[in-house]
């Protein structure tokens, strides 16, 4: 008689550390910052008018903006200040899966949005910067809602990393959306409880 071999159990998806996929994760977000390239150079093609088509703090005729507000940047050094930390942050939070991941960015995305259009300064407030804190706060919170040592261990390193941008959801420099930041952070909080309660229902079931 053949003896009886017990196999792992397979890692749940809410404890990943990295993407099941990382060639399509990479891709995925590489197309997204690549992206914002384009946009930008068709920004610089048109003068910059692009960038008044940010959010418009409680403008009812152009809360549409919302949508695309995180596609503009103003000018290159802002793009480029950007792209890194979305690609490195971008690629640990698709650990999920890209399904998940999508969800995830449009949750921040729209917490973001909102968020500014109720409590911003007026202004244009435009950039991809609150999906930057959307994912870091994604993946500092997400360890601990899903109790996984391994995704608290890279909480920390991230956090080590690129802690030091958290204050920037607080009152500070002119022409910088806080309120942008701390939306956008707060969205990823929101997403870390959803992913986290998703995968508790989907267990119980």
């Amino acid at each position: 008689m053949d003896p009886t071999v017990v196999s792992p159990a397979p890692r749940s998806p809410a404890k990943r550390v990295i993407p099941p996929n990382p060639v399509l994760s990479a891709a995925v977000v590489l197309g997204f910052v690549g992206l914002l390239f384009v946009v930008e150079g068709i920004d610089t093609a048109l003068g910059g008018r692009l960038d008044a088509d940010g959010i418009s703090p409680r403008d009812f005729t152009e809360w549409d903006n919302i949508l695309w507000s995180p596609l503009l940047h103003g000018g290159w050094d802002h793009l480029v200040g950007n792209a890194v930390p979305l690609l490195v942050l971008g690629f640990l939070a698709s650990s999920g899966g890209i399904k998940q991941f999508l969800q995830v960015t449009a949750v921040i995305w729209l917490t973001e949005g909102l968020g500014v259009w109720i409590i911003g300064s007026p202004g244009s407030h435009i950039g991809a910067s609150g999906l930057i804190f959307g994912y870091l706060l994604f993946l500092l919170v997400r360890g601990v809602f899903a109790r996984s040592a391994g995704q608290i261990v890279v909480a920390l390193v991230v956090c080590a990393v690129y802690g030091a941008v958290l204050w920037g959801v607080l009152p500070g420099q002119p022409g910088i959306s806080w309120e942008g930041h701390l939306c956008g952070a707060l969205g990823g909080v929101l997403a870390a409880w959803g992913v986290a309660r998703d995968d508790r229902r989907a267990v119980a079931a």
